[in-house]
């Protein structure tokens, strides 16, 4: 047995910088389809809270261990309350229980649109609240600089002198 955790096992796999190439593709093409298939089944019962070992979340959704575990790390930040998946095996409680919000704005922000776009979404948000939560999480990350004062700009303190003269000194 490895001294690695399932987590870590599934990263080294996951984001290997020394896999060939397209061995990489096809794994994370074959992750993308795996993963919105248990999302739709996640997305028709939204308030249902689905719980269970790691091993048997895996038989549920007909997937391996390495494979769920891959994507509880993707799920866990749209939690509420975030699994121990750091140190979690195959025998840790997990629970799937998410914040419909955060779950749409993390797959906005990862650029999944496979995922906020699946139909499921409309039984949940409105096409107006999937708009806003979509402008909500894209203006997050825009960083807007405010406006610099310039040399002979009148001084913000309002004394009246230019910047220059007074708190650019």
């Amino acid at each position: 047995m490895s001294d690695m955790t399932i987590l870590e096992q599934w990263r080294s796999i996951a984001y290997n910088q020394n896999a060939d190439k397209n061995k990489l593709q096809r794994f994370w093409a074959n992750y993308f389809n795996i993963e919105k298939n248990i999302y739709e089944q996640l997305l028709e019962n939204p308030d249902e809270i689905v719980s269970g070992t790691v091993k048997e979340l895996a038989e549920k959704y007909g997937q391996d261990v390495m494979t769920m575990v891959g994507f509880l790390d993707g799920i866990n930040d749209s939690l509420k309350v975030p699994n121990p998946i750091e140190t979690m095996d195959e025998d840790t409680k997990v629970n799937l229980a998410f914040d419909k919000e955060a779950l749409y704005k993390n797959m906005v922000d990862a650029k999944a649109d496979w995922l906020y776009n699946l139909p499921q979404w409309d039984k949940i948000f409105t096409e107006e609240k999937k708009k806003t939560l979509y402008m909500e999480q894209k203006k997050s990350g825009t960083v807007v600089k405010p406006h610099k004062v310039g040399r002979n700009d009148p001084c913000p303190c309002g004394s009246g002198k230019k910047y220059k003269h007074c708190c650019g000194r």
